[in-house]
């Protein structure tokens, strides 16, 4: 098999360079694919940079890739070569331990994230087990849909799990990569829909793409206002927040997610949870049946990523603007 070529960091912080290695012969349960486009997760960034200290040098970057499969493995049941599809953070799982079993393979202890110790997406091709590998409808354009493997999946999963329905009142925190995306499938869930933001400027876009109100939590007293007022709250934002208030804007039942993770923790008046009933929970990514099911709901529902393109051969340059924080809503690398 020939060489993969790609863009790899050597040491922690450092410029991607180019990098090519050899994959060997394909495993029976795997599919190579050809890869078109691979959005930037800050994720990413955190890998780059090490800060979860589970980085091993060199790597590829790139966990967000849509591409057309060109070689399949003996063992591979549902994939042909020619077939667009799309890899999320998961490349692998165990395949027999509980979780596995139940259809919640991303959370088994083997867990095997795309470019955790292995190369991802941020090159010309990429192998994964074909399990994790999901066809995407015809209606999904591929720079769109490419941030939907990472971003979409992580809002998408929450809202479904906790059972966000109609009668539901959303709250989503944050109007970034994760937010913009959350807003979407919150109202596709036909919620009704808030969204809280520092940045006023962001009304008319939030409610552009689907939310009812807007809420402005530099506005002294603005979350004070809407105490009692919320069924699920979505926390999409790594900052430290008021988070008190928050659990305060809960109605009974009611529960606070976070798929953000404040650098300092959170600060929580338990007699909050206790006395309505509320819940503080997390959630991380989803699996390939969550997948499936995210993607069919977003081609139906016109759910799409706001994205900016770059030229593969520029990922440093799309890298450190998303460092910056410079990117509205999710950078795309294209090959």
């Amino acid at each position: 098999m020939s060489e993969i070529h790609g863009f790899a960091v050597h040491a922690a912080g450092a410029h991607l360079l180019p990098y090519k290695f050899n994959p060997g012969e394909i495993q029976e349960s795997e599919v190579e694919i050809k890869v078109s486009h691979c959005g930037i997760c800050y994720s990413d960034v955190h890998l780059i940079d090490n800060d979860w200290g589970i980085s091993k040098y060199p790597f590829i970057p790139g966990h967000e890739i849509v591409g057309t499969v060109v070689e399949v493995g003996s063992g591979v049941k549902s994939l042909s070569v020619g077939e667009r599809v799309g890899v999320g953070w998961q490349a692998d799982s165990c395949g027999i331990c509980e979780w596995c079993r139940e259809g919640e393979e991303h959370l088994c202890p083997q867990s095997q994230p795309t470019c955790v110790g292995r190369n991802g997406g941020f090159a010309d091709r990429v192998r994964v087990n074909w399990r994790f590998a999901i066809p995407l409808p015809r209606v999904l354009e591929s720079e769109n849909a490419a941030p939907l493997l990472c971003a979409g999946i992580t809002v998408y999963a929450p809202l479904r799990n906790y059972g966000v329905r109609p009668s539901s009142r959303v709250g989503v925190i944050g109007i970034g990569g994760l937010g913009h995306l959350g807003i979407q499938f919150a109202r596709a869930f036909g919620a009704e829909v808030t969204a809280f933001s520092t940045s006023k400027e962001k009304e008319i876009e939030a409610k552009e793409l689907g939310a009812h109100h807007f809420v402005h939590t530099r506005d002294t007293g603005a979350l004070k206002k809407v105490a009692g007022s919320f069924d699920f709250l979505l926390s999409t934002v790594n900052a430290d927040q008021d988070w008190i208030s928050y659990v305060n804007a809960l109605r009974p039942n009611g529960v606070l997610c976070l798929v953000g993770a404040p650098p300092s923790g959170m600060q929580l008046q338990v007699p909050a949870l206790i006395g309505g009933q509320r819940a503080v929970a997390g959630s991380s990514t989803g699996s390939p049946k969550d997948l499936y099911e995210m993607l069919d709901v977003a081609a139906r529902h016109n759910v799409r990523a706001i994205t900016e393109s770059f030229a593969m051969a520029k990922a440093n340059d799309a890298v450190l603007k998303v460092k910056k924080n410079q990117v509205r809503y999710r950078a795309v690398l294209a090959n």
